[in-house]
């Protein structure tokens, strides 16, 4: 914002200055001429600089649409029903929705789906999520 400032001021100088010597310069009758050019510059630079920074804190002043949250207890119950450790799976499975709000269809397999789930590992370097 400050440099946009910067340049605002630094252009409406030498748009007024360069008015200065063009009403110098020319003769009356083409003053009203230069006037409405001047005053064209002036609003297309201040148009530039402040429709811009509305816009954009109209975007950053929003919330950003969230995706839409996963139920991980619905989604591991299914993905470790087949499981010989029911609660170990469920478990991890949980822990990994957490993280990546995401949980591969199906009892196995099927990680392309979620990669961020596929990628989470434990601290012995072994696939943490069933």
């Amino acid at each position: 914002m400050a440099l946009s400032s910067r340049t605002l001021v630094a252009s409406m100088l030498v748009s007024f200055l360069l008015l200065q010597y063009l009403t110098k310069a020319a003769n009356h009758q083409y003053e009203t001429i230069i006037y409405r050019h001047i005053y064209t510059i002036c609003f297309f630079q201040l148009s530039n600089v402040f429709v811009p920074n509305y816009f954009q804190m109209d975007v950053n002043g929003a919330p950003s649409p969230q995706a839409p949250t996963l139920d991980c207890g619905v989604a591991c119950e299914g993905r470790c029903k087949l499981s010989s450790r029911p609660r170990l799976c469920k478990r991890a499975c949980g822990s990994c929705c957490d993280k990546c709000n995401c949980v591969p269809p199906g009892t196995s397999a099927n990680y392309e789906s979620c990669p961020c789930y596929f990628n989470l590992k434990t601290h012995n370097d072994t696939r943490k999520c069933p």
